[in-house]
């Protein structure tokens, strides 16, 4: 363990949080609100720091568990993700740009339709890159759950992505 700096260890997770916040509310408002909520309650729980394993799990563990909260209290609304969030490739062609964003769309809408857990497990593992260990450190569930969430939500995804892309909309 090394000691934790709020400005070199907590601050530059605030982008990770608002990802987090944003796939488990589909809200940007509300996951800006949480990130702040979270960076606030990181702050004020700064004597318990030293018994932090990992900075980064501790902060998206707060954050996962407000967004929850808040997500319970208020219906989740649909939130197309913009081109802030997509990695554009270098050499498109217009029509090949317009299919690849089509498709991104239909991808974001599907991860949107999954269940919470499912959700929050694909953003930490196939966005964020997490390993099953610290999915499982921040969700609080087993890495064979972790697993079996994930294989399930991208089994879902690829049966509705086929079955749209075979039958049509």
């Amino acid at each position: 363990m090394h000691e934790i700096s709020f400005r070199n260890d907590i601050l530059p997770l605030k982008d990770k949080i608002f990802r987090l916040a944003l796939r488990i509310t589909l809200d940007r408002a509300e996951a800006e609100d949480i990130v702040q909520d979270t960076l606030i309650r990181v702050w004020n729980k700064r004597d318990e720091w030293a018994n932090v394993d990992s900075a980064e799990a501790y902060c998206l563990t707060i954050a996962r568990n407000l967004a929850i909260d808040r997500s319970q209290k208020m219906e989740a609304r649909s939130v197309e993700l913009t081109s802030e969030t997509q990695e554009m490739p270098d050499a498109l062609t217009p029509e090949k740009e317009l299919e690849r964003d089509e498709q991104l769309r239909l991808v974001h809408r599907l991860i949107n339709g999954l269940p919470e857990k499912q959700r929050t497990i694909i953003q930490l593992r196939d966005i964020e890159g997490k390993s099953y260990k610290e999915i499982a450190d921040i969700l609080e569930i087993s890495e064979e759950q972790v697993k079996v969430n994930l294989f399930r939500a991208r089994q879902h995804i690829k049966s509705k992505m086929t079955e749209i892309n075979n039958y049509g909309l």
